[in-house]
């Protein structure tokens, strides 16, 4: 009977070295590497029965990537996550219902072979995920990115010296978040008056209450991170064909948002100049 292929895919040299020794031990077939581009180009070379995969690859939450990639070529492949961070009862969450199963560092070795065997025996091709664009994906976590952005600006020290209640805060974002979701939808570079102008009146107010410069800046970058780890955490049901596209239109609204914010912080009369 032919080996289990696994494809094990960790960006620590330690591990890298250790586990797949000891699954070779246990009678694997087991291909090693070290970053998503490697572990992608493998999938698209070999044929594996099961996938494992550090959570955080160079970068967090690289290995739903991963996951994502082996689900679309290799549907039958047993997908497993490897996470540090067991106590993230969210993200385990979404692990559980994306993947076969979740292994926690430091691995137990004969658990991981039982888990690894009863998966195998059991196995079906994975069903395909409907897969969805960002503007989906945005529109059904508008509400998680207002709290999110609310809770990181309450522990910015420079922001909270400027006192505005939460509503004030976060009031311009809905018509961003509408703006944004209109671009990605329609493909449609041009923006609206009513967006530039809600942008400029959004730098008046923020001049009025007492902000600066650096801190609409500040608040830019804040969101931003947001929507961009909102778009991460759902990495796995996006459509990968046109994600890259539509982080370019985000980036440009985002930008515009803060140019004519800016415009109106420094009281500027111009008109916005078509795109």
């Amino acid at each position: 009977m032919a080996k289990a292929k696994i494809l094990f895919v960790d960006d620590e040299p330690g591990i890298r070295l250790t586990l797949p020794a000891i699954l070779t031990m246990h009678e694997f077939d087991v291909v090693a590497v070290a970053s998503v581009a490697e572990a992608i180009a493998a999938i698209g070379q070999q044929e594996f029965d099961v996938l494992i995969a550090d959570l955080n690859i160079g970068q967090p939450g690289d290995g739903f990537t991963v996951v994502s990639a082996m689900r679309r070529i290799q549907p039958r492949a047993i997908t497993l996550i490897i996470t540090g961070y067991p106590a993230f009862e969210t993200a385990l969450e979404a692990i559980r219902k994306q993947v076969d199963d979740y292994v926690v560092k430091p691995a137990d070795v004969d658990r991981l072979v039982r888990t690894i065997e009863d998966k195998l025996v059991q196995r079906k091709p994975h069903r395909p995920l409907e897969l969805k664009h960002v503007a989906e994906v945005l529109r059904e976590n508008r509400t998680e990115i207002i709290e999110s952005f609310l809770r990181r600006c309450r522990h910015n020290a420079e922001l909270m010296a400027v006192s505005l209640t939460d509503e004030q805060r976060a009031d311009h974002i809905p018509g961003l978040m509408a703006e944004m979701m209109t671009r990605l939808e329609r493909r449609d570079a041009a923006r609206s008056h009513r967006a530039a102008e809600a942008a400029r009146e959004h730098g008046r107010s923020r001049k009025t209450q007492g902000c600066s410069i650096p801190l609409l800046y500040e608040e830019g970058r804040i969101l931003r991170r947001v929507i961009y780890e909102v778009v991460q955490d759902n990495l796995l049901g996006v459509n990968l064909s046109s994600l890259v596209p539509d982080l370019i239109e985000v980036a440009d609204v985002l930008d515009r948002q803060l140019a004519e914010s800016l415009r109106g912080f420094l009281g500027s009369g111009d008109k916005p100049k078509a795109a």
